[in-house]
């Protein structure tokens, strides 16, 4: 078995147990370990081509490597990581890349231009849930090898099949489903043809500053320094991400040094900790977005006045200021604060009168009942019973349905729901992430490969569609940040969507622990630089 296998279960479970239990509430957690306290339920898997939630996409920034990454202390600027140069074509259509020499994978095996283009196919045949960010190239299971290829051992070529911003194609590059794996192992670890997907459900193959150690589901990830990494070694030895969902149970962990990260604290939490000497709070602006999705195939949802007057039926400032408390702040359109073409303007707010004008005039004047899917955990539950409090002013009659993470995933991704409270964050840094998910659906149908929150919620946008190709598609800025201006303001008005909220992350970091990069989206999450006194 290669070198890399993850270790035993038990082991880690010992190791991590250590760590964090009895006699750890008379000490520190080791100097060499940094332990954070986080919400783990909606790991599914460890693949890169797979994995489409927030916290895996982190894990796999922090163990894979990719062609290029973004500079976290200025995200508008794309950065060399495995490709130490890059050229694009007076056509605009194909970009080179030259590969660094001497590169290994956690197994031992040397990492080449033939890894990289394999990696990029391989995503484009397993067709997974993030493979649409590579598919936007052109790129399909028939053409994918003739599209991506390897030159020689250090040269990769990509053509996309019409011109791009080659900012959006390098930010794409820079995602979390561009990671590059270990052809040689995966294969080897192949079955029924399966490109090593099931294999790597559970294991890793690759090349970046941490390597697993072990993954149990809904307990804990554990990495480790990979003392042979190319670029900047890390810091620290080994990180623990231990699964707890509760934000009280996050702060008497930091309180007591059991932890030394807490990031899923509530305000009260917050107000808690913000006296203690011996803990640090820092917020950090995000990109995730919190909205509600109306299932469009339920037939009083699909009704445009119901879905306005839901946006009348939300008391936005009383939930920022009352149950979220700094840890997310009101905006009302699909591209968040600092992404090109990004809008501030907040139409709505809590009018239970001209909710109940237009659920009259969709012929509901005594209302109707409908479910909520929800979260279970800080702010779902919060929210949702704010919002079943006002929706019954106007008559709605709100049933809320808890579950993990990945209950309510699942059930949205199958858009079998018929409201999902939940966020969306962009997966890369251009607003054509954010325009895709929520205002483009170019199929409708069950079958559709494309299967983002437009099509989750059975909304069929032909002109819209369109719209977000053409704001895709332009070159020049300015334009290009008028069309996304314009398409919010619309979205603002005709949508089944509600949306309310900008995450700002609150971190609590124990005094020594320092380092810590958090990026605006998920998969600029870096361990390498913590630092621990």
């Amino acid at each position: 078995m290669p070198p890399l296998r993850v270790r035993s279960l038990a082991l880690a479970t010992a190791v991590l147990l250590g760590a964090l239990g009895p006699a750890a509430a008379l000490a520190a957690t080791p100097k060499d370990m940094v332990v954070m306290a986080a919400q783990l339920d909606e790991f599914i898997t460890l693949d890169p081509a797979e994995i489409y939630e927030l916290v895996p996409t982190e894990y796999a920034a922090n163990v894979y490597d990719r062609l290029v990454t973004i500079d976290p202390a200025d995200p508008s600027q794309i950065v060399g990581s495995i490709a130490e140069s890059w050229t694009v074509s007076a056509d605009g259509k194909t970009f080179t890349f030259k590969i660094r020499q001497g590169l290994e994978f956690h197994s031992g095996n040397l990492l080449s231009a033939e890894d990289v283009a394999w990696s990029l196919q391989r995503v484009i045949k397993l067709n997974k849930g993030p493979a649409f960010i590579l598919a936007e190239f052109g790129l399909t299971p028939e053409n994918v090898e003739q599209r991506v290829k390897a030159v020689d051992a250090n040269t990769v070529t990509l053509e996309t099949a019409k011109v791009y911003s080659p900012s959006f194609v390098l930010n794409c590059l820079a995602s979390w489903v561009s990671s590059v794996v270990d052809k040689k192992l995966l294969l080897a670890n192949e079955k029924d043809g399966d490109l090593g997907n099931g294999w790597l459900k559970t294991h890793e193959a690759g090349s970046g500053p941490f390597k697993l150690v072990a993954w149990k589901a809904g307990e804990s990830v554990i990495v480790e320094r990979n003392d042979a990494y190319w670029g900047k070694q890390p810091a620290i030895k080994r990180v623990v991400l231990r699964h707890v969902p509760e934000a009280a149970s996050q702060r008497l962990l930091i309180e007591k040094g059991d932890v030394d990260i807490a990031r899923n604290l509530g305000p009260d939490d917050l107000k808690a900790l913000a006296g203690n000497a011996d803990i640090r709070i820092r917020s950090v602006p995000q990109s995730a977005i919190y909205y509600m999705g109306l299932n469009t195939r339920n037939p009083n949802l699909g009704k445009p006045e119901v879905q306005e007057a839901m946006k009348w039926l939300v008391d936005y400032r009383g939930i920022a200021d009352n149950i979220l408390k700094g840890t997310y702040e009101v905006h009302q359109a699909f591209l968040p604060k600092g992404f090109l073409g990004a809008i501030d303007e907040q139409p709505y707010r809590l009018d239970v009168d001209k909710a109940r004008a237009l659920l009259e005039k969709a012929g509901l004047k005594d209302g109707f009942s409908v479910t909520i899917d929800v979260r279970n955990a800080y702010p779902s539950p919060e929210i949702a019973q704010a919002l079943q409090a006002n929706m019954a002013k106007a008559g709605i009659k709100l049933e809320i349905i808890p579950g993990d993470n990945k209950q309510t995933l699942t059930k949205y991704r199958s858009r079998t729901h018929d409201i999902y409270l939940g966020q969306w964050a962009p997966d890369y840094m251009d607003p054509h992430s954010n325009a895709q998910g929520f205002a483009w659906n170019p199929d409708n149908s069950d079958s559709s490969k494309f299967k983002l929150l437009a099509w989750r919620n059975s909304w069929d946008i032909p002109k819209l569609t369109q719209e977000s190709e053409a704001a895709l598609a332009e070159q020049d800025t300015a334009k290009r940040t008028a069309l996304y201006q314009s398409m919010q303001r619309e979205f603002q008005k005709n949508s089944p969507f509600v949306i309310m909220f900008q995450r700002v992350q609150p971190l609590a970091e124990r005094k020594g622990v320092a380092g810590f990069v958090f990026g605006p989206i998920n998969d600029m999450v870096y361990y390498s630089g913590i630092t621990k006194q």
